[in-house]
């Protein structure tokens, strides 16, 4: 059987690691990358690994790659740190990874647990995402934020479910809100985007109703309309960002 590394970067996630890391106490080797938290995300990560490191922040895919790099599984898979590998995965990851294979990488569902509900529509679910690699044959680009691993070879798809609960409170979302708001910013501004008024007023609209009607995010009650709706503000407060940094610039 092949052998497998786990990957997760962490900043203050004491409330999610353990359960992460418990999910995949199976694994051969987890390898922790975390980004001098302020609370004890890293001691409670050193419960099941040896393979802690605390390192300067360098973006998102910065920290992955230095995970990757430090791995010694022939495949890795990558998790953030408020994911949960369920059993169902767990036995069939194992499965593939005893058997031959020529696909260089595998994608699986991933299901999103908001506000306390599970999301099976708004284009959350089945949402597949590309986690599982050869370790020899991915590698993450440099994008800053929502960035995507470069597979060089076929890629598979597993059937298990990888449970996300992202965020279980508006708090918590909002905060992470403004920083991935300002990161999509900056990328969009960094290739050259050019801000429209047009961009501010269509593309939040597009979003809700791609999500709410056309992906049956109504389909998931007060949860999916409020998920369609901060999802409109997302993209809304993206390009007045944009705005904002190229009127800096005039």
């Amino acid at each position: 059987m092949s052998t497998l590394s786990v990957i997760v970067i962490t900043l203050n996630e004491s409330r999610h690691i353990a359960a992460c890391l418990e999910s995949v106490a199976w694994a051969d080797e987890i390898v922790v990358v975390d980004s001098e938290s302020s609370d004890d995300t890293a001691a409670i990560a050193r419960r099941y690994t040896d393979h802690v490191y605390v390192e300067k922040f360098r973006g998102y895919s910065g920290q992955k790659n230095f995970a990757v790099e430090r791995a010694r599984g022939e495949w890795v898979l990558w998790l953030d740190a408020d994911e949960r590998v369920t059993p169902e995965l767990a036995a069939e990851i194992r499965r593939t990874l005893a058997a031959p294979t020529a696909v260089a990488g595998f994608e699986m569902p991933r299901k999103a647990y908001f506000l306390g509900r599970w999301i099976r529509h708004c284009g959350w679910y089945p949402g597949y995402v590309l986690r599982l690699f050869r370790r020899d044959q991915g590698r993450f680009d440099d994008r800053t934020v929502h960035e995507t691993l470069l597979l060089a070879g076929e890629r598979g798809r597993l059937r298990g479910d990888l449970e996300h609960y992202t965020d279980d409170s508006l708090e918590h979302y909002f905060r992470k809100f403004n920083t991935y708001t300002s990161l999509a910013a900056g990328e969009l501004d960094a290739g050259r985007q050019r801000f429209g008024m047009m961009s501010l007023f269509l593309r939040p609209l597009h979003a809700f109703i791609k999500m709410y009607v056309l992906k049956g995010g109504f389909r998931d009650g007060r949860h999916g309309l409020v998920l369609c709706l901060l999802s409109a503000n997302y993209v809304a407060a993206k390009y007045a960002k944009l705005l904002e940094l190229q009127r800096g610039r005039a």
